[in-house]
């Protein structure tokens, strides 16, 4: 796949982004730049950055070339400055301090380019007594104010996934905190670094109902308020189907045309609060007295203020995200389009996911990195070879041993175990048991015949290849070299030692338990048994802790290395 700049049709075309990988807020950020045209060039770890389910769908990391550089590396932080010379902003989600300890700090970039725009990501801020501990979202949500008024249930708050914080008080945040930024730098010259924590921007979020609060109109209880589910005019109802229906008419005329349409004349008074159980109870039953296809057809086009609940996938049907074209299939994957829209330079989707370091070479050349082929063959830099055995093929593979393994085999894999499972990978024959998958050669059942790739250590999720460790007899390396039909097999095994098994076989990074085997994958090292001539089991590979540089907040990881 060929690499050019300039290729984004929105209103940020030929604006330079430097994204430093992280996970959830700046992943998104950065894919909300690309998508207005922005040319975004994202560093990773080799191996890639943690995410979320298989990589060929991870749709944060679409519409920019991925380039896989070792940052502990100083020729790879030399490159990283280069691109920072020639960029407009630099995204990062590092814990406050990391990006400083690698050379690649607000003094460090700034020195190179002075109008440059510094994002940084984070959960607890820059600064404050918690800003070097670990969290997530939902940590961040409780401690801003915002998680204790959430949902309608009296004895516990409820939670929107992730979308309030990483999204919401997150990378919104930090985009429109890098906008003004950096059209400030466009008359001052002088670029800055813009701090961007989840606890401020969720705060900011919260401004109407501190409002209310100040006024008296809201209290600090679920389901007490006129937003939070406490007015039975804005609630959800079951419909008949077990499916539901939002209802909002909060301004009177619209009211009237929700009670019109429900036929329930005699309905109690929505001003007297007295009376607010009876209503509730009356819309309980009516709803519940019809399909939600049925309410949908009866309140479509009306000003009630009623519309179904629905799911992603049905939701991009629905004819009026459709007619708007909100939600795209692209390469089979479904995901939403650019936003928002413009009327004279509107926003496309360029690229889809990106490998890890699949344009490494191209999309450093592009941005004036110079002897890029010295940078591979040091290591320093990796590039992805394109092809070899994809996710989806390996998918397959397990997906067709779940239909004929053994249930004693469920108790995972040990040493020497059977292989009961066959499927087709490539032309290459695929034997594969849960939680391994078994590469065999001429006979996958004698001694060393079979690599084996080890799935994290953890149940498989929807028959998900998430791979943690490749282990190689010598026996078996040779015998799958000349197996008929092993091409693939063989390109994974040239490319284990350099990039790692998610780089060889373009897969993408596991997703163990937290401290399990493969968490943050980019931080370990991929041990191939047959350079040592012996046989580990998982669990008796040494583990050392590393800390965790991947925007997580914070936490230790594992890291081993040959």
């Amino acid at each position: 796949m060929s690499y050019a700049l300039g290729q984004g049709t929105g209103p940020l075309r030929g604006v330079r982004v430097v994204e430093i990988a992280g996970i959830g807020p700046g992943p998104h950020a950065a894919t909300l730049l690309a998508d207005l045209g922005a040319d975004v060039i994202r560093v990773e770890r080799p191996g890639g950055a943690t995410s979320p389910g298989t990589r060929e769908t991870d749709l944060l990391t679409r519409g920019r070339p991925s380039v896989a550089l070792d940052l502990k590396r100083p020729e790879a932080v030399a490159a990283v400055l280069t691109l920072v010379e020639g960029a407009d902003v630099l995204l990062e989600g590092m814990r406050p301090g990391a990006t400083e300890r690698l050379g690649l700090g607000p003094e460090d970039c700034l020195a190179r380019n002075p109008r440059l725009v510094y994002g940084r990501m984070t959960g607890w801020g820059q600064t404050g007594p918690l800003a070097p501990t670990a969290g997530h979202d939902l940590n961040y949500i409780a401690v801003a104010g915002a998680l204790h008024g959430l949902g309608q249930d009296a004895d516990r708050p409820q939670f929107p996934t992730n979308l309030l914080g990483d999204f919401g008080g997150g990378s919104t945040y930090l985009v429109i905190g890098v906008l003004a930024a950096l059209l400030e730098s466009r008359g001052s010259g002088r670029g800055q670094v813009v701090d961007a924590a989840i606890v401020d921007g969720t705060a900011h979020l919260s401004a109407m109902f501190a409002g209310m609060l100040a006024s008296g109109f809201a209290r600090e209880r679920r389901g007490a308020n006129l937003l939070d589910g406490g007015a039975p005019f804005y609630d959800v109802y079951e419909t008949a189907d077990g499916k539901h229906m939002s209802v909002g008419p909060l301004e009177p005329q619209f009211y009237a045309v929700l009670v019109d349409l429900l036929d329930v004349p005699d309905a109690p008074a929505r001003d007297d609060l007295a009376r607010w159980p009876a209503l509730r109870a009356t819309f309980t039953a009516r709803f519940k007295e019809r399909t939600q296809a049925e309410w949908t057809a009866l309140f479509d086009g009306t000003d009630a203020c009623v519309a179904p609940v629905l799911p992603l996938t049905e939701a991009a049907a629905h004819p009026h995200l459709a007619a708007r074209g909100t939600y795209v299939e692209r390469d089979g994957v479904l995901q939403p389009a650019p936003a928002p829209r413009f009327s004279r330079t509107g926003a496309t989707l360029t690229t889809g996911p990106s490998v890890p370091g699949g344009q490494t070479r191209e999309a450093l050349a592009a941005w004036g990195v110079a002897d890029v082929d010295a940078l591979i063959e040091s290591g320093a830099a990796v590039q992805q070879a394109q092809g070899g055995v994809g996710v989806g093929q390996l998918r397959a593979a397990v997906q067709a041993a779940e239909q004929v393994r053994r249930p004693d085999d469920r108790r995972g894999h040990q040493p020497g175990g059977r292989v009961d499972g066959q499927a087709e990978v490539g032309r290459g024959v695929v034997a594969a048991v849960h939680p391994v998958l078994v590469l065999p050669a001429r006979e996958p059942h004698g001694p060393g015949g079979q690599l084996v790739e080890h799935l994290g250590g953890h149940a498989r999720r929807d028959a998900d290849a998430h791979v943690g460790e490749l282990r190689a007899e010598p026996a078996g390396r040779r015998a799958v070299r000349d197996a008929p039909g092993a091409e693939p097999l063989v390109e994974v095994l040239r490319g284990v030692h350099r990039t790692g098994v998610h780089h060889a076989a373009g897969l993408p990074a596991a997703h163990a338990r937290p401290r399990g085997l493969g968490h943050h994958l980019g931080g370990d090292r991929v041990r191939v048994v047959a350079e040592h001539g012996q046989r580990h089991h998982p669990s008796s590979l040494p583990n050392r802790t590393a800390p965790c540089v991947s925007g997580c907040g914070g936490g230790r990881s594992p890291a081993w290395s040959r």
